[in-house]
């Protein structure tokens, strides 16, 4: 499982184009050359951008499901909806697909946040004010998450 680090301010172009930080570029060059898919998150107005080997490891759980159960089947659809293929151009530059930019109100200003295996693309403001948020009970969330795990376990 690869594991990211680093939050990274950075600009889309007019033509909706990306250019990945050199300290992210390092961390993928071992994936790089497999591409990466993009897609809309489930929880948040953000963009995830993942790794193909790690979005493959999600598809396998996903397609587990019962497809003759209609939330199983309404998931799944929504789930792959606006799914795209990505790959870095020549210059380090990913191209951000109009629908999914508009999903996630990116425009110019964005953030790149690590989320361990796979990258959150947010707009600078609605990424700030999410942080600000989740900092306000971030020790309750924290004792919520984390606080019934083993220590032991690996």
């Amino acid at each position: 499982m690869i594991e990211i680090i680093g939050v990274h301010d950075c600009k889309v172009d007019a033509k909706g184009r990306l250019l990945l930080p050199s300290a992210l570029k390092s961390q993928l060059d071992a994936v790089i050359s497999e591409g990466f898919i993009l897609k809309r998150s489930i929880f948040q107005p953000c963009l995830e951008l993942y790794p193909r080997s790690e979005f493959d490891k999600a598809v396998k759980r996903v397609n587990k499901l019962n497809r003759f159960l209609k939330k199983n089947a309404d998931f799944i659809r929504v789930f792959m909806k606006g799914v795209h293929i990505v790959e870095l151009d020549n210059t380090g530059r990913l191209l951000i697909p109009k629908e999914l930019a508009g999903n996630a109100f990116i425009t110019k200003d964005v953030v790149l946040a690590s989320a361990l295996n796979m990258i959150e693309i947010w707009d600078k403001e609605k990424y700030e004010a999410s942080i600000s948020e989740s900092l306000t009970d971030f020790s309750q969330l924290a004792e919520d998450v984390m606080g019934h795990m083993n220590e032991t376990e690996d």
